[in-house]
């Protein structure tokens, strides 16, 4: 896997390992009829993490461990913080995974990578119309900003 390539799946990985960590916190703050969707995107990114990390041992490479902690861009207070946080984490996974899109021409890391952020946009789509968010969805999905 050429370096660019490399550096872009690792920093996905930190993405994934972000949102598995993200999904923990806002449980404390959102109500049981939330406890669904928290699950779901817990899954998918404990299920994505994993995959990647086995992508990335199959490069020979060494994946990157999780931090023991993320510092949210704003104090998770309440279930408008902790809605914001999780938009927040699935709007980052987007982004990382377009950037391995755009950083490799390897089927199988293409396959992931489309996966996910097809995965991560939607996910963000419905917590966003869960919060009230406009727009629901950015125009271009994984762009940043």
């Amino acid at each position: 896997m050429p370096d660019d390539a490399l550096a872009a799946v690792q920093a996905a990985l930190g993405a994934e390992h972000a949102a598995v960590w993200v999904y923990g916190l806002v449980s404390a703050f959102l109500p049981a009829s939330f406890d669904e969707g928290i699950q779901v995107g817990a899954v998918a990114h404990r299920a994505r993490r994993d995959a990647t990390e086995r992508l990335l041992g199959a490069a020979g490479a060494t994946p990157r461990p999780a931090e023991p902690a993320y510092l949210p861009p704003q104090p998770v207070t309440d279930q408008a913080g902790a809605l914001n946080l999780v938009i927040t984490a699935e709007q980052d996974g987007t982004v990382a995974w377009r950037a391995v899109l755009e950083r490799t021409d390897d089927a199988d890391i293409r396959q992931l990578a489309a996966g996910a952020l097809t995965e991560e946009a939607v996910r963000a789509t419905r917590w966003r119309l869960t919060a009230g968010a406009t727009p629901a969805t950015p125009p271009f999905p994984g762009q940043p900003g």
